[in-house]
């Protein structure tokens, strides 16, 4: 379960007059809602201020920054990704994997908050933190090694999730446009392979579509990427018990 950051209604001097009535949990439900609704740039303090029918001012009194509401919505999203502990470490791995990917499936434009902003570290999931270290120390990780395992997981976990639901571009057209007539122009002379595959990759594989994962998900390339990951893991512990 993820841990709330330490913020909550500020007090307030003597005189000053009474915010308005509403909770932290109205507050950040509304700002998810807003991004869901109308992606991050539909996304402030003051759009949310607006949705809620009060002064901007009145939402600090709950969350000290903008910086602090998005670590509170990270924490909404992301509340059910710890898997259970009685799985091994290889299928723990590959649920948190699946988990997150899940939760972020969710709600897709919120994807660049958790992925490009260290301010989501605000958000920190004890139980998540405590989960992984157990498990790859389960595994056989230690010391500096199992550090190093704890960023690599969280850098692979957060890393193909948040490219697969990459903002998509307001000229999406323009770009698909664009795009299906690429296969075209290859020589194939040059660039034997890429002229092979341009056409069934067209769409659906990175660098070439203009979807996303919430319109064209990468269920496939997923599951092949948690798998390679886990066996990459395998591989080096056998490495290291020689």
């Amino acid at each position: 379960m993820a841990k709330s950051p330490a913020t909550g209604p500020r007090s307030r001097d003597k005189g000053q007059k009474a915010a308005p009535e509403l909770s932290k949990t109205q507050i950040v439900e509304t700002a998810l809602r807003l991004i869901d609704e109308e992606g991050l740039q539909g996304f402030s303090v003051r759009s949310v201020a607006k949705a809620l029918g009060c002064y901007p001012t009145a939402i600090y009194w709950y969350t000290p920054s903008r910086h602090f509401l998005i670590a509170e919505i990270v924490t909404i999203i992301l509340r059910d990704v710890v898997p259970t502990a009685d799985l091994g470490w290889q299928d723990w791995l590959r649920a948190l994997f699946t988990r997150y990917r899940t939760a972020i499936a969710r709600h897709p434009n919120a994807a660049p908050l958790i992925g490009v902003n260290l301010v989501s570290n605000a958000s920190v999931d004890v139980d998540l933190l405590e989960g992984l270290l157990a498990k790859l120390h389960e595994a056989g990780f230690r010391d500096e090694g199992l550090i190093d395992a704890y960023n690599a997981v969280v850098g692979a976990m957060v890393g193909f999730t948040t490219q697969e639901f990459a903002m998509e571009p307001p000229d999406a057209d323009d770009l698909q446009g664009y795009l299906t007539g690429f296969p075209a122009k290859i020589d194939a002379a040059r660039h034997p392979m890429l002229a092979r595959m341009a056409g069934p990759m067209m769409g659906r594989s990175f660098i070439l579509r203009w979807q996303n994962g919430a319109t064209r998900p990468m269920d496939g390339a997923f599951a092949l990427y948690v798998d390679a990951f886990v066996a990459g893991l395998e591989a080096l512990l056998r490495r290291a018990e020689r």
